[in-house]
């Protein structure tokens, strides 16, 4: 019998019950149906501080996150991270990018690097380890082809995957959300996440 599978939603959403937590609650949903553990991590709620670009964690060689000098709650997202099987990172558009909840989550993915003093640039501890999947979620108030074009947010949270050792796999964009203040989830947006989660279960 095959085990079942690990999936962590990783969610920078400053708002409970906004277009995100629906988007994500959606994926989740689907997860459950085909037999996935899921935990939806709402960073908003989670003990992080702020990176101090100290590079502690980045001078320990190995393939494991380096020790971050700052002893919160991320030493604990790491390690649920490192047992998940695949992922959903998610945020909402804020002056063009993701929030700085999510920002501050991914400057403390640097337990990721390697970056001894005296190198040109860091290298991913996951580079040649397999990629696992993952899915990006975003929004914006802009129609979601043109948050695509002109926003980084889906770059940022590609890169905070890439910096894990995820691939992405999908991503799901919602454009138009600032029309109303209770905007419910797009049908659209609603059978994206039917056809990506099962591909965070490959």
């Amino acid at each position: 019998m095959n085990e079942r599978k690990r999936i962590l939603a990783i969610n920078g959403s400053y708002r409970d019950g906004g277009v995100t937590d629906l988007a994500v609650d959606n994926v989740l949903e689907h997860l459950q149906s085909l037999n996935a553990d899921v935990e939806h991590i709402k960073l908003r709620n989670y003990p992080i501080e702020f990176c101090r670009n100290c590079r502690h964690c980045m001078q320990q060689p190995g393939d494991a996150p380096g020790t971050c000098v700052l002893n919160d709650g991320m030493a604990d997202l790491v390690q649920k991270i490192e047992a998940a099987d695949g992922y959903v990172f998610a945020a909402p558009t804020n002056f063009s990018s993701v929030t700085a909840l999510f920002k501050r989550f991914s400057e403390r993915l640097a337990v990721y690097g390697y970056w001894p003093w005296g190198k040109a640039a860091p290298v991913f501890r996951r580079a040649k380890m397999r990629q696992k999947p993952a899915v990006v979620i975003s929004s914006c108030a802009a129609p979601g082809f043109l948050g695509r074009l002109t926003y980084v947010t889906n770059k940022s949270l590609r890169i905070a995957a890439k910096t894990i050792g995820a691939k992405v796999v999908g991503s799901i964009v919602t454009g138009l959300i600032s029309q109303e203040p209770k905007p419910d989830l797009p049908k659209r947006a609603r059978f994206r996440a039917k056809v990506l989660a099962p591909r965070l279960l490959v």
